[in-house]
């Protein structure tokens, strides 16, 4: 990332674009589990842009960049909408990418709360409530936690008994 960074500085000043295209870079290692430099590699797999851009926009080879350690376990068509995204943030015109308002709608779009009770019913609190019953059932998320329902312990301090 910090490779990506210094050349955006070293080519032209620091615009919203330009954080737009560092956005996609992000996206892109969130996608793939990779970093944007991994010297390990050998020849253009060094630069995850490079080595990931023919593949994003392909629904078909879209999953040879996915992390491997998901174990194919995601929504597809939610992986090809976010890898859409990273290519239209990863534009070399920057003319081109989408304004952050844009990436923020579309980030939306991909998990709005319809696709996320479909795919993952855990990562919403949903209030069900089932005929002839008055319960309620509640499922917490880490995404959609109270201070009450929070897995930290409390920072207060118990009165102190002298």
């Amino acid at each position: 990332m910090y490779f990506v960074f210094m050349n955006v500085c070293l080519r032209s000043r620091l615009t919203a674009k330009s954080d737009v295209y560092s956005f996609g870079v992000v996206l892109l290692e969130l996608l793939s589990g990779r970093r944007a430099v991994d010297k390990s590699k050998v020849g253009v797999e060094q630069n995850l842009v490079d080595w990931a851009k023919p593949y994003l926009g392909d629904k078909r080879r879209l999953f040879r960049i996915m992390d491997t350690k998901l174990g194919g376990q995601y929504p597809q068509k939610s992986a090809y909408m976010a890898a859409n995204l990273a290519l239209q943030c990863l534009s070399a015109d920057a003319k081109l990418r989408p304004k952050m308002s844009e990436v923020l709608a579309t980030l939306k779009q991909i998990e709005s709360p319809k696709s996320a009770s479909k795919h993952y019913p855990f990562e919403q609190q949903i209030q069900t409530v089932h005929p002839g019953k008055s319960s309620t059932r509640q499922q917490y998320s880490p995404l959609n936690l109270t201070p009450r329902a929070s897995p930290l312990p409390s920072h207060r301090q118990s009165p102190r008994v002298r």
